[in-house]
């Protein structure tokens, strides 16, 4: 599916072809046109003109030896799948992954990012699929062992039918490849390109989605996730405390906000700002940590100005500087620190920090 919607962001086929025709594999490489759901795509297709067998990791290095990002590719994997079975990583068997297609759909990957001249590769979060999956191991959940450690630390989640929809290779392309994971980058598009799976599944479209690019210099906008909890029964030590949690979890802000709830009882909105992939964390710290009975949430945009960093000498110590485009800021926990140690108002730091700021 990689392949397929990288040849229809641009990447050539005839060159990928007869690049992938020069590993002498014994396979025939096929392209065809087809629909997913509405959604034409691009079909890349490997006919098996020979028997398969399991090669170990220096036998598929020495074939895609000379494309880096497929070797790269193959080592991850190879690392992922020695931890799983507990073995040395030259012990290990390379069964499906190992086989002729498996190969010419990494080594085609590594050949067609290189063509499209990409340099940086950014992932959504991964939907793995769930169910089951037979292997040469036997029946295994899905996301299979070595696709969960491979994916171990990026974000993940399941929707859709039950089946696996991130294969281990998927997932070492992923893990080896990509710079980041989450929203999309602030990026100029250039070309799109779709890249067709075998089924064509009644839930979703079956397809891959490839956005080639360069980076536009715009102001961040990035998606964020908002949760929100309405609290009327908890006091404000445990209401402090869950903020605190949040934020130490990696929320990007937690506010308590008071309000009125029915029947005329004083409380508060607890709400949440973070990453999407964290909003299931988010909402298990709230209802780990709160009284509350439901959690609301819902994606939103923000827009973030570029922010750098200065600092300036007080006579007390150094406090840094917070800018951006419209206005500066002394750091609050410099000006905190620094007041507390020298037993001065907290409001004369920060006076002073802006005073000699502004004489620069």
């Amino acid at each position: 599916m990689l392949v397929g919607a990288l040849a229809d962001a641009g990447a050539d086929r005839d060159t990928i072809t007869a690049r992938l025709n020069s590993l002498a594999l014994g396979a025939e490489i096929g392209w065809e046109r087809v629909m997913r759901r509405g959604l034409a795509a691009t079909k890349f297709r490997v006919t098996v003109t020979e028997p398969q067998k399991h090669r170990h990791l220096s036998h598929i290095l020495k074939i895609v030896d000379g494309i880096p990002k497929a070797e790269k590719i193959f080592r991850a994997l190879g690392e992922a799948e020695a931890a799983v079975h507990g073995v040395d990583i030259e012990k290990v068997h390379f069964h499906e992954v190992g086989a002729v297609d498996s190969i010419c759909d990494i080594a085609g990957i590594a050949l067609a990012l290189d063509l499209l001249g990409v340099d940086r590769l950014c992932a959504s979060a991964i939907n793995v699929g769930s169910g089951t999956v037979k292997t040469e191991h036997g029946v295994l959940p899905v996301p299979a062992p070595a696709t969960a450690l491979l994916l171990k630390d990026k974000p993940i989640y399941a929707r859709g039918p039950a089946v696996e929809l991130t294969t281990p290779t998927g997932a070492a392309v992923l893990a080896a490849l990509a710079d980041t994971f989450g929203p999309m980058p602030a990026l100029r598009v250039q070309a799109i390109g779709y890249g067709a799976g075998d089924r064509d599944y009644t839930e979703h479209a079956n397809v891959v989605r490839v956005m080639i690019g360069e980076g536009s210099g715009a102001t961040e906008s990035t998606t964020v996730a908002v949760m929100e909890a309405n609290i009327d029964d908890a006091s404000p030590q445990v209401i402090a405390y869950a903020a605190e949690r949040l934020l130490a979890a990696g929320a990007l802000d937690a506010l308590v906000i008071p309000a009125q709830m029915k029947k005329g009882r004083p409380g508060v909105v607890l709400q949440v700002i973070a990453a999407p992939e964290k909003r299931e964390e988010m909402i298990g710290i709230l209802f780990r940590e709160t009284t509350t009975l439901g959690v609301r949430f819902h994606e939103a945009e923000r827009r973030v100005q570029p922010r750098e960093w200065d600092a300036v000498e007080t006579s007390h110590g150094p406090v840094r500087i917070k800018l951006s485009p419209t206005g500066f800021a002394p750091e609050y926990e410099d000006a905190r620190r620094i007041a507390s140690e020298a037993g001065v108002p907290l409001k004369e730091v920060l006076a002073e920090a802006t005073s000699k700021y502004l004489k620069r």
